[in-house]
C-alpha cells in the first residue's frame, strides 16, 4: 500500500512536528501549529477521540526533545507523562518517542524510563574506521533481553539490519 492510502484508511499517522519547530505551517495532514504544552496537551486530547485500529497502530516519534525549546522541562515532562505514554498503553498501541541524550536533566530522563515498558539506546561509535552504529535495549518489563550492543548496517536496498 501506498503511504497515501495508509493515511486515508488510519493506518498510518506522520505527525509533523518540525515544521511548528520553525514556526511554519505544515501541509501534512496530521500535524500541529504550536509546540507549546498549553497547544500540545489539547491538540492530543482531540486526536485521541479518534477511532483507531489498536493494537495494529504504531506510533513513531522520531524526536520529542524538541518540544523543550518550547517549554519549562517539568511541563513538557509532565504533558507525555500524563497524555502520550498512558494513551499508548490504554489503547495498546505500539509507541517509539525518540528523545535525545545530553540536552535534559537527569531527573527528565528518570522521570520518563520509569513510565515505559522499554528503552532503546541507538549510538555512533567513532572509534572504528567506518564509525559504526549500534544498537541495544536497555531495559524491557516482564521479558528477558540481550542488552549487549549491536551493529547495526545498512543494507543495498537502504534496509536497516543487525550485522551478524
Amino acid at each position: 500500500m501506498a503511504t497515501e492510502e495508509l493515511e486515508q484508511k488510519d493506518r498510518l499517522w506522520i505527525t509533523d512536528l518540525y515544521t511548528a519547530s520553525l514556526g511554519q505551517k505544515s501541509k501534512e495532514r496530521f500535524a500541529l501549529e504550536s509546540l507549546k504544552v498549553a497547544d500540545v496537551s489539547l491538540w492530543i486530547a482531540k486526536e485521541s477521540m479518534a477511532e483507531l485500529p489498536a493494537p495494529e497502530f504504531l506510533v513513531i516519534a522520531d524526536n520529542c526533545s524538541v518540544i523543550d525549546r518550547f517549554n519549562d522541562e517539568k511541563n513538557w515532562v509532565e504533558l507525555y507523562l500524563t497524555r502520550p505514554i498512558p494513551m499508548a498503553k490504554s489503547r495498546q498501541l505500539t509507541q517509539i518517542m525518540g528523545f535525545m541524550s545530553g540536552i535534559h536533566t537527569s531527573r527528565a530522563y528518570k522521570q520518563l524510563e520509569a513510565a515505559v515498558d522499554c528503552i532503546i539506546d541507538f549510538k555512533l561509535d567513532e572509534t572504528s574506521d567506518p564509525a559504526q552504529n549500534l544498537i541495544r535495549i536497555r531495559s524491557l518489563r516482564r521479558v528477558g533481553f540481550d542488552g549487549r550492543w549491536h551493529k547495526l548496517k545498512l543494507t543495498e536496498n537502504l534496509e536497516v539490519v543487525l550485522e551478524k
